[in-house]
């Protein structure tokens, strides 16, 4: 119905264009779902936006924008109120004409072809696999997959990517520290990767050498030395000592941690298209390409045996290393090396989701995008904020070095992965989320997921008892009897799917969607308590159950997208 105020609306201001009352046709003509019963179904406020170039009062344009206006059979009424605003009222038949498209296009429902001529690369999780996923990345994994589904349904060609950061300093890390539990060292880095899962992957290594890779290193923290030049020494020993044998190593230990997060993301239904290998950047001599191209636009300077980014040029606080004094990259130049790789694939948009504390890190790739040439508005960033853990009102501490965090996968076999899904997009992706196990647990109707399965599960519960009643649903019946005060709440829900889904893509945020399914479902269990469905009068009983069949495939939908499951029985 939006779309049928928007063209009436168009077609009056083409006229008013002609007539010389309006200056020029706006970009956009807004028409907004009215928030009080009072205020009709729609109401638009072009009158006031056009006001200024029509050299008139928003009432006064807005009684000529009414008053020419064609009539529509699906448009009862038109008011002005407050400064200029237009509000229409649909008919009764236009209002339940939603129902009808509903039920008759069933899971395509809210489905669009809005964004068919755009591709999108969406990457995001991309954790470096030194251990197994944790709750924190669970969020950004909710998240990300959640997304690319919104954007989907707006017609949109998604292809989702992880990049795997198998290359660098941390994953020398993990290799020395799988290395130190193979030979069952008894002494072992402070900043070593301490979890069980070291041992686990030590424990399934065959015939390595065992060196002494403790000769000639420097002293620990604990022994009043520097923890970092420590791992440092421990690392540079590793790799001489056990020449190629270091390389089985470290690839050995990257492959199991990259199999078992593979696994868990796939076990919580986020699939991504490909696995893009930092290390490719290495083989290919990606990123030394890319700093000579760097070089020939003037933004490569070298100080101090280094070679340094004038990111500063662009915006950032201060210029950026990268190539070391020891002529190694650092990791902005693999990332330099990783765009520029993205940007050649043809992607009309990249979107990129980061841990917020990434905030920073936005100005310096930007720099690099607009200095290769490329344009840096083709980039979006999103920022997801890290998730804390509760349990009995405390909150849990994690930190993947010492090993004590909780994993996605404990998570998920604690609170399954629908509420899982749920509640990692429940809040703004920018905002601080308080994860609470116990509420995620249980079944009541503080718990939101729970709240709207049960919703769901409630209608195919009466829908079975009318059938084994009454025989099948008649939904092509009469409903005009629906005249109830909840039933007009459910209606007017049901026309804002949409609009809801359309904006939720639109604007990469989940959570619209999902507080919108939450208050469908709250209408839905008030009208459950107030009204009968199965009643012998038999027009009310199919009108009744065709408006709540109606409202199950909204709630089926919407969950689908958001990943979670829809059970017909709880």
């Amino acid at each position: 119905m939006k779309e049928v105020i928007q063209n009436l609306l168009k077609n009056r201001l083409e006229e008013l264009l002609k007539d010389r009352v309006i200056e020029t046709l706006p970009i956009e003509i807004r028409v907004d779902h009215s928030k009080d019963k009072t205020q009709g179904d729609f109401a638009t406020n072009i009158a006031m936006v056009l006001s200024k170039q029509a050299k008139s009062s928003p009432r006064d344009l807005a009684a000529k924008i009414i008053e020419g206006m064609a009539q529509s059979d699906a448009v009862k009424k038109i008011e002005i109120a407050g400064p200029g605003f237009i509000n229409f009222f649909l008919s009764a038949d236009a209002n339940f004409k939603i129902i009808e498209e509903i039920l008759e296009a069933g899971s395509h429902f809210g489905l669009s072809k809005f964004g068919a001529d755009t591709r999108i690369l969406l990457e995001f999780v991309s954790a470096n696999p030194t251990g197994p996923l944790h709750v924190g990345h669970g969020r950004g994994a909710a998240y990300g997959a959640t997304v690319a589904n919104l954007l989907r349904s707006q017609g949109y060609s998604v292809d989702c990517e992880y990049y795997v950061n198998d290359a660098g300093r941390q994953m020398d890390i993990l290799a020395v520290s799988v290395y130190l539990r193979y030979i069952n060292s008894a002494i072992f880095p402070v900043n070593g990767y301490q979890g069980s899962y070291i041992l686990d992957i030590a424990k399934q290594i065959k015939d390595l050498p065992e060196v002494n890779i403790f000769k000639n290193v420097s002293p620990d923290e604990t022994e009043g030395g520097d923890k970092e030049k420590h791992i440092d020494d421990l690392i540079s020993n590793c790799k001489e000592l056990l020449g190629n044998e270091y390389l089985r190593l470290h690839d050995f230990a990257c492959n199991q941690i990259l199999q078992d997060i593979r696994k868990d993301l796939e076990e919580f239904h986020v699939v991504f298209e490909k696995w893009f290998s930092e290390k490719s950047l290495e083989t290919n001599q990606l990123a030394p390409k890319i700093i000579d191209k760097l070089k020939q636009s003037d933004d490569i300077y070298e100080k101090n045996g280094a070679l340094w980014f004038n990111t500063e040029k662009y915006g950032d606080e201060k210029d950026r290393v990268v190539v070391r004094e020891n002529g190694l990259h650092t990791y902005f130049a693999s990332d330099i090396a990783y765009h520029y790789e993205k940007y050649s694939r043809g992607y009309d948009e990249i979107i990129n989701i980061w841990g917020a504390d990434h905030h920073g890190y936005i100005p310096r790739v930007k720099a690099s995008i607009s200095s290769l040439g490329l344009n840096p508005e083709k980039l979006k960033v999103l920022l997801v904020q890290f998730a804390n853990l509760y349990r009995d009102g405390k909150q849990v501490q994690m930190s993947t070095r010492s090993g004590s965090f909780v994993t996605l996968r404990e998570l998920r076999e604690e609170v399954g992965n629908d509420a899982a899904r749920f509640f990692y997009v429940l809040r703004k992706s920018e905002q601080h989320m308080d994860f609470d196990l116990d509420l995620a647990k249980s079944k009541t109707n503080d718990n939101p997921v729970f709240y709207i399965q049960y919703a769901h599960a409630r209608i195919c519960s009466v829908q079975k008892q009318s059938n084994s009643q009454f025989g099948e649903i008649d939904f092509n019946c009469d409903l005009s009897v629906l005249t109830h005060e909840h039933e007009d709440k459910l209606i007017k829900e049901l026309n804002r799917y949409q609009e809801i889904l359309k904006n939720s893509a639109r604007d990469y945020e989940p959570h619209v969607l999902a507080y919108y399914l939450k208050d469908l479902a709250g209408n839905f269990h008030s009208y459950y308590n107030s009204c009968e469905f199965i009643t012998e009068d038999v027009h009310t009983r199919n009108a009744r159950l065709t408006l709540i069949s109606a409202v199950k495939q909204i709630i089926f939908n919407g969950l689908s997208i958001l990943g979670v499951s829809a059970p017909e029985s709880m």
